[in-house]
């Protein structure tokens, strides 16, 4: 009877870890009869905890105990921080919910200018003053502006909105594109919001709106919608998110960094185990399962396959404790199958790295990331391919 191991991935606790272990249970029995799963449920013995009861975590609002400098009640800061998040995410969703205002088009007086015939001219001016109008907050003014200009949506929101109005959303448009494009490079330098307002301020000028007054900053469609309704959200739940999070993180973290004890507790349970063996590792459970077998041979073993798992790029960044690039994969380490969704951000292929040693297969869940990277338990074609490799 083949033993297959199971080592699972990352915040994976009771009783989601029973689940789990039933569900591969299930798909592998499904494929193939005589199989026996044992789960090595690392998370419980050697998984990260809040040892302090969460004392490192941001105090809820109202509950500083006078421990804590600086504000802790939720604002109009928060609001519109909640605001801009959106709007780094789509720069044009401002745009739009003011062009969903707009009515039917009405007949204009002869020799009138329509709305967005004065702002294009003028996104079309501050586009030919190149980027210096908002050098603060990186490149792309220009492009920004052209994008802008030629947006199908700008016309039904010039429609809906009073000039000044309209100048401020499409200044807060280009600014949100910018930063929007700073934070896709990666960029080291994004602005503090007081420059960032600063930068929307005079591009709102430029646009033609009067200057800020005591309350123009707030006055956006999406600090009046879901940027409120977003921030308030959050801040009630913010130790609750962190929480459930927590594990995810610090798993990976507490693994590199104190990581004997979990191979350790890995090693002793198959070596306790009759040939044929095949360890299956998701996420940082395939990073602790090919570490366990580069670092002592367990001749059981006739199988490793890895899932959604990052091994490969830790091994080619230099941070996989086992074995730094460029070393070969030992001729000890069994054959391996390496399973990656190509929507799965996190995970890798390393049949580039180690040629004739892994064999990557990819596998489609038909969802997005991140419900992709969990994915792989429900996917009868995972199963097929573990069972069609099994020794």
């Amino acid at each position: 009877m083949t033993a297959v191991v199971f080592v699972h991935g990352t915040g994976v606790r009771e009783p989601g870890f029973s689940a789990l272990v039933g569900r591969v249970t299930a798909g592998l029995a499904a494929q193939c009869d005589g199989l026996r799963v044992l789960p090595y449920p690392w998370g419980a013995a050697h998984g990260a905890t809040l040892a302090a009861d969460g004392a490192s975590l941001p105090p809820r609002s109202g509950t500083t105990r006078g421990l804590v400098e600086g504000p802790t009640q939720p604002g109009p800061g928060d609001e519109a921080a909640a605001a801009w998040a959106l709007l780094y995410d789509d720069p044009y969703a401002e745009l739009a919910l003011a062009a969903a205002r707009s009515g039917p088009a009405v007949e204009r007086p002869p020799g009138s200018v329509p709305p967005q015939q004065s702002i294009r001219a003028l996104l079309t001016a501050l586009a030919a003053r190149g980027d210096a109008p908002a050098a603060a907050l990186g490149p792309g003014l220009t492009r920004a502006c052209t994008a802008l200009a030629a947006h199908p949506l700008l016309g039904p929101a010039a429609d809906a909105l009073d000039p000044a109005d309209l100048a401020v959303v499409a200044a807060r448009t280009l600014t949100a594109r910018l930063i929007a494009d700073a934070l896709a490079a990666d960029s080291p330098l994004v602005p503090a919001g007081e420059t960032r307002d600063a930068v929307t301020d005079r591009i709102a000028a430029a646009l033609g709106a009067p200057p800020r007054g005591a309350e123009r900053g707030l006055r956006s469609y999406l600090l009046r919608t879901a940027g409120g309704v977003a921030s308030r959200a959050v801040e009630r739940r913010r130790r609750a998110l962190t929480e459930a999070a927590h594990p995810a993180a610090a798993d990976i973290l507490r693994y590199l960094s104190r990581g004997g004890a979990f191979r350790e507790g890995l090693r002793t349970l198959v070596a306790g185990l009759e040939p044929p063996v095949a360890v299956i590792g998701h996420s940082l459970g395939g990073i602790i399962a090919l570490d366990t077998l580069i670092s002592v041979p367990l001749p059981q073993v006739g199988l490793l396959v890895t899932a959604g798992s990052q091994g490969p790029f830790l091994y080619e960044s230099g941070a996989l404790p086992s074995l730094e690039h460029p070393a070969p994969l030992p001729a000890h380490v069994p054959a391996w199958v390496n399973l990656y969704d190509p929507r799965d951000l996190l995970g890798y292929v390393g049949a580039r790295l180690f040629p004739g040693r892994v064999t990557d297969i990819a596998v489609d869940s038909g969802q997005p990331f991140p419900a992709a990277h969990s994915a792989y338990w429900t996917n009868p074609a995972v199963y097929r391919h573990i069972v069609d490799h099994l020794p």
